[in-house]
């Protein structure tokens, strides 16, 4: 089965070097957070990947890691911009922040006309999200069912936080059938002397659990499913408060989608353990954890090098 991932990476900010955090090397040598997620899908069976960043960062960008893994897998490019927006919209010249990771996966309508994962360019995943969905996407979606099959890696909350500080999390419920009922966006989730701690987006108090399962934004989609987003983001931009912060969320166009029966997402547990650099005290813990998987063998010494 032909797959690809999708990297979403046009956040990654303006400059390279030490301090953007996405890019910040993790590996032996010198390998950033990105090249484990490849060399991973890769190893699943995903054979393309395709990078969705904004036109600033393409000459740097290539430089730093698509020309290199471009040797090992196939390699393509969409481009994030803030004026792309549907007919009759335009962008207010005071925006600065992104649209969104729905409008980042937009970009790779037309690009992606097969089964894709989706990830952060920033989060370390492990290998069992991308095996679990590769699985299913090549041996157990339903193709003919009248709502679009699509599936989700979903991460035990306490393998998901971090040492230094809280974090936002989508906690999710699923169904008898395993399938994913609700997303609910949780924030500043943080375990301090033994208890866990989080509020909703209003700041008011949240209860969860260290075992909920939670997405890290690891979806298994379709290229049917870029209609949906299509369809919702001229919606979201006409209901929009805050033309200036909000933002159209791949999780919250799920979300809606499951509750007007338009998909179901098979809900695939992962029991890796994520690294982020959310803070910049995360990097010796990145660091050291890579280390210590390539000390037992789950990585080669040298990746795309």
């Amino acid at each position: 089965m032909n797959a690809t991932l999708v990297v979403m990476a046009a956040g990654i900010g303006s400059r390279f070097g030490g301090g953007i955090k996405q890019l910040a090397p993790v590996g032996p040598n010198g390998e950033i957070i990105m090249d484990y997620s490849i060399y991973d899908a890769k190893e699943a069976g995903f054979n393309k990947v395709v990078f969705i960043i904004r036109h600033d960062l393409e000459k740097d960008f290539k430089e730093i890691i698509g020309d290199r893994v471009k040797k090992y897998i196939d390699v393509d490019y969409a481009f994030q911009d803030l004026n792309d927006l549907p007919e009759g919209f335009e962008c207010p010249k005071e925006r600065s922040k992104p649209w969104g990771t729905g409008q980042a996966l937009l970009c790779v309508k037309g690009i992606v006309n097969e089964p894709f994962v989706v990830i952060n360019a920033d989060d370390y995943y492990g290998k069992e999200g991308f095996k679990v969905i590769y699985d299913y996407m090549a041996n157990k979606m339903d193709k003919n069912s009248k709502k679009l099959d699509l599936c989700m890696a979903g991460f035990v909350l306490k393998n998901t936080l971090s040492d230094n500080g809280g974090v936002t999390r989508g906690v999710c419920k699923a169904d008898a059938s395993n399938k994913l009922a609700d997303v609910t966006e949780t924030f500043e989730i943080e375990l301090k002397d033994g208890v866990l701690n989080a509020v909703d987006e209003n700041g008011n108090k949240r209860d969860v659990n260290l075992d909920d399962i939670v997405s890290m934004n690891m979806w298994g989609l379709t290229p049917e499913f870029l209609d949906i987003l299509e369809e919702g983001f001229p919606k979201f931009l006409d209901s929009m408060t805050n033309e200036l912060k909000n933002e159209y969320l791949l999780p919250s166009v799920i979300d809606e989608a499951i509750k007007a029966d338009r998909i179901s997402v098979e809900v695939l547990k992962s029991h890796d353990k994520w690294f982020g650099v959310t803070y910049k005290e995360d990097k010796e813990i990145v660091v050291n954890s890579i280390r210590a998987l390539v000390d037992k063998g789950v990585y080669p010494d040298k990746i795309f090098n």
